[in-house]
């Protein structure tokens, strides 16, 4: 059985208070969790104790979509350049080629990073992203 889904691709839908970003994406990468912790080291004891310090920031990375809601991404940007920093919470969600969903992960708490927009050409779709950087804790 093939493990792979051809013509997949990820459904994204996060929003915050005033904004929001939803949309198709076929590719998403940073889906992670990291966590560091403190070892504390006991005279006497052959193994060390692990305490938990703090989440590392992520950076969910989101390419080649197309944004569904009308200019979110730029009211967005807006916010954050007269220094709103608006937190989005949502899901991304592996769709298989029939539009069934495969698996989703939740993000809490990201924040807008970095928006690249596409290249100009009257070939592409008018609301197409190249790429969208957020920040974040990781995902659940």
């Amino acid at each position: 059985m093939n493990d792979y889904l051809s013509g997949a691709f990820f459904e994204v839908s996060l929003s915050g208070h005033g904004a929001e970003i939803t949309g198709r994406f076929t590719a998403v990468s940073g889906l992670n969790m990291e966590v560091e912790y403190m070892i504390y080291n006991e005279g006497g004891l052959n193994y060390p104790r692990f305490f938990f310090q703090e989440n590392k920031p992520q950076v969910l990375v989101l390419e080649q979509g197309v944004v569904t809601s009308a200019d979110a991404v730029s009211q967005l940007m807006s916010m954050c350049a007269s220094g709103m920093a608006i937190p989005l919470d949502g899901t991304v969600t592996l769709m298989d080629s029939f539009g069934t969903p495969q698996r989703a992960w939740n993000i809490v708490g990201a924040y807008l990073q970095k928006y690249i927009g596409p290249d100009l050409n009257s070939n592409q779709p008018a609301l197409a992203v190249s790429r969208i950087e957020l920040i974040y804790n990781g995902c659940y």
